[in-house]
């Protein structure tokens, strides 16, 4: 706070420059909390690398070091992330439209396309029976079923490229798998707000929706295919880097606003928004430009998150934390590995693409935001849903690195 100093009448002018001069010397108190997030953020994520896990670890772990629902050091004010949050969102869901590749969808199309769809649509249904079983509300269970449906991709690709696998026959099933997920989350941003109605998730909430993206943003978008990769190319034969960046940034979050407006979501706009830049000639140009861009942001994202993170609720949550890891390691698992069989891929492939696969990430936390903000799930079910993720994150890691060759030998070729 400044203080007044009592002076002169002639010294107003002056009293009033040395108060300009000293709110500019003080450090803006969101810059330090920004600063704090940073630390803790690099502090976990060295912690992380040291142990061989992800990074994502390391960021949500600094973020609940340093949340208030801790002690020690702490950022007085989360809320003060959410733009960064939201940024965060927009560039990861824009640089996957950008990476989107109809290429190797077709290329392991039978697990993909096909058996995609079926493999969530089990797990849905998996967590709607046991949520039956446990009395929880029908809203609850979609949302739930959603989150666990869909693995973080970051985390596998992570996981392929430390391991070399990524060319491999499973590396390719699960890969074309996380790209068909990524496609079914722009479905299910849509589907969670229409779900936030008095008798839970009805078919007229869900046309409704759907006709609203199409009659809102069908126009637009196919005007813009037609113009935004011209438009970019041009820009990018500029030779001007900066002018670039900031062109497909302006873009991404314009975009993103524009759905906001539809009554939509802001990660369904820089999608659309990246397929439109997909189609540059300049695309794989513009992602290893704003790539770097993305982890700083997609970083602070995950921090944010563990400033959210109340250790002292979760252990209240403790038996639900449980019925969801078991879901994602055992459930999610077993249901990969008799679809990845089931359209043709061997014992082994299938599963080591079933492990691959039994771990949430970062889309269930969006889609778990969002089912919080349309009031389908308490905060205490956010709560269990993102330890969920930390911990099949952590145990994947762990079986994948002890099991694999045990599966390798077991299960035939």
């Amino acid at each position: 706070m400044l203080q007044t100093l009592d002076r002169p009448a002639g010294a107003a002018e002056d009293g009033h420059e040395d108060i300009r001069l000293q709110a500019l010397m003080e450090p803006p108190h969101l810059l330090a909390q920004l600063g704090m997030l940073l630390v803790a953020a690099i502090g976990g994520a060295g912690l992380a690398y040291a142990l061989r896990l992800p990074l994502v670890i390391g960021y949500v772990l600094g973020g609940v070091i340093v949340s208030p629902f801790t002690p020690g050091p702490r950022v007085a004010d989360p809320g003060a992330f959410q733009v960064f949050a939201d940024f965060g969102v927009v560039l990861l869901m824009f640089l996957i439209g950008v990476e989107f590749s109809v290429h190797e969808l077709l290329a392991v199309r039978r697990v993909a396309m096909v058996g995609t769809p079926i493999g969530m649509s089990l797990i849905i249904l998996l967590v709607f029976a046991v949520g039956w079983a446990l009395a929880w509300p029908v809203p609850q269970r979609f949302v739930i079923g959603a989150s666990l449906s869909v693995c973080s991709t970051m985390v596998l690709l992570k996981f392929l490229q430390n391991r070399g696998e990524a060319a491999s026959a499973h590396g390719r099933v699960v890969l074309g798998v996380a790209l068909m997920e990524d496609l079914a989350v722009v479905a299910m941003i849509v589907l969670l707000p229409a779900a936030a109605t008095a008798g839970g998730v009805h078919i007229r909430a869900l046309a409704w929706a759907f006709a609203t993206a199409v009659l809102v943003l069908g126009p637009l978008f196919w005007l813009a295919r037609r113009a935004v990769p011209a438009f970019l190319n041009r820009v990018a034969r500029t030779g001007n880097t900066e002018l670039l960046v900031l062109t497909t940034i302006a873009l991404a979050v314009g975009t993103a606003e524009l759905t906001a407006a539809a009554g939509l979501s802001i990660a369904l706009g820089a999608f659309l928004a990246g397929l439109l830049v997909n189609e540059s000639e300049f695309s794989h140009d513009i992602l290893a430009r704003l790539t770097p861009l993305r982890d700083i942001f997609v970083a602070i994202f995950f921090a944010s998150i563990g400033l959210l993170v109340q250790p002292a609720r979760l252990m209240f949550e403790a038996a639900t934390i449980l019925v969801l890891v078991a879901l994602v390691i055992v459930g999610n698992c077993g249901i990969w590995f008799c679809v990845i069989r089931a359209v043709g891929y061997a014992g082994r492939t299938a599963a080591l693409g079933a492990l691959s696969l039994a771990q949430i990430g970062e889309f269930s936390y969006v889609l778990a935001g969002i089912g919080f903000a349309e009031g389908l799930i308490t905060a205490s079910v956010q709560q269990a849903i993102l330890a969920t993720s930390l911990a099949t994150i952590i145990i994947n890691a762990v079986l994948f690195g002890r099991m694999r060759g045990w599966l390798s030998r077991l299960v035939p070729p």
